[in-house]
């Protein structure tokens, strides 16, 4: 496999897979889609899709580690705000390869995110920005940004999943 080979359908087929995994709370095979070293981010609702972690407080900026520790955390009982378990659905759209270079790929589709939890309904739409990377001929995730479309997090009043 060679990044510049791989068709929209088959990163929309690994999307697709990608929010079935986070739906089913499969979480060590999610973080599995990652390569060594890859960045998880979603910045503020609102904010351009430009911003710099650097600059700006985000909802979740991680690194490769605290990603790890993110899936390690979200698993256990201490994790109160989603222990037991919420309820998701994801839905995935608009699949766009946006540009290839230097053995990356840069793809955009647009995102629903349900939770149910407690009686209660939370929604998140916004878009994501992957780059990707063809590790030992597999396809695999380098970067991740979700950006929330939303002029706030309200009622929601937090980002407590994995968008």
């Amino acid at each position: 496999m060679n990044i510049g080979t791989v068709s929209r359908s088959e990163y929309e087929d690994f999307l697709f897979n990608e929010a079935a995994l986070l739906d089913e709370w499969r979480l060590d095979e999610w973080l599995a889609l990652f390569v060594e070293g890859a960045t998880y981010e979603v910045p503020p609702a609102g904010a351009p899709d430009e911003v710099d972690s650097a600059d700006t407080l985000f909802y979740i900026a991680d690194d490769w580690a605290r990603l790890e520790h993110r899936v390690k955390r979200l698993k256990k009982e201490k994790a109160h705000s989603e222990y037991p378990h919420s309820k998701g659905l994801r839905l995935i759209s608009n699949v766009r390869i946006l540009g290839t270079s230097d053995g990356q790929a840069e793809v955009g589709c647009a995102f629903i995110t349900y939770r149910s939890k407690n009686d209660k309904l939370d929604q998140y739409f916004g878009h994501h920005r992957y780059v990707f990377r063809v590790v030992e001929g597999a396809l695999k995730i380098a970067a991740k940004r979700s950006i929330l479309d939303m002029s706030n997090l309200r009622p929601q009043g937090r980002v407590s999943i994995i968008l």
